[in-house]
């Protein structure tokens, strides 16, 4: 399957930017008559036919719309302090989408080793992840949020707080509510200050272990969200 990002699609007749052309017509050599796929990134699965096969302006003709194209009946938000090498952040960002994740907000935490994002160059970077595992929703990516301020609009029922202190026994799954949206708080590498948990406790928001292994934050932040993946699939009705 040709897959292309096309958020803008809305009429029959459409034209690939010229990135995408080049893509379409250079590297896979896609020529007139050839079916191609495009995803708007909110659940629109088009099918389209190349018309004209132009470096620059690739013209396609949509023939077929799915709505709600892979659309999952939960919501998975991963809340994570961005790391100093952002090498190992674009990777869970790859890897998250890949498995299924709705939202990631980047937080900024006391201990946080990064206090800049290049957003557009993680969105792209999600955008290619989506394109490359066929989905049809591109995950919402917030930038850098201060920690009070995400804890403040966090809803509490549904919101987790990844720490190593000992009072964190529980599990996700010994929370989880099929059908509800769910949020994993993963903090820096130097974990969340005493301060901060006391903030989220003081918030309503229950802390969680994700085992019995020291993790990295990625590591963290990919495991939060491959347990809430399963957790959907094994509470999911048949």
């Amino acid at each position: 399957m040709h897959l292309f990002y096309t958020p803008d699609v809305s009429t029959d007749i459409y034209l690939l930017n010229e990135d995408e052309s080049k893509h379409c017509t250079r590297v896979l050599r896609l020529q007139q008559g050839d079916t191609v796929y495009l995803v708007d990134g909110v659940g629109g699965m088009y099918t389209a036919i190349i018309q004209d096969a132009n470096q620059k302006k690739c013209q396609l003709q949509v023939i077929d719309k799915q709505i709600e194209y892979g659309k999952l009946p939960y919501s998975t938000h991963i809340a994570v302090a961005p790391t100093k090498n952002m090498d190992r952040m674009e990777w869970f960002i790859e890897k998250a989408v890949e498995i299924g994740v709705t939202e990631i907000t980047f937080l900024l935490c006391e201990h946080s080793e990064r206090r800049n994002l290049k957003l557009d160059r993680l969105e792209k970077i999600a955008v290619s992840a989506m394109k490359q595992s066929q989905k049809g929703y591109l995950p919402l990516l917030h930038d850098l949020t201060p920690y009070r301020r995400f804890v403040q609009k966090a809803h509490a029922e549904s919101t987790y707080i990844a720490h190593l202190e000992e009072d964190a026994t529980k599990s996700i799954k010994d929370h989880y509510k099929f059908g509800q949206p769910h949020c994993v708080m993963i903090g820096p590498e130097g974990d969340f200050s005493p301060g901060e948990i006391e903030v989220a406790y003081g918030a309503g928001i229950k802390p969680v272990t994700l085992g019995k292994s020291r993790l990295r934050t990625e590591t963290a932040a990919l495991v939060a969200c491959h347990t809430l993946n399963v957790l959907h699939d094994i509470f999911a009705p048949l």
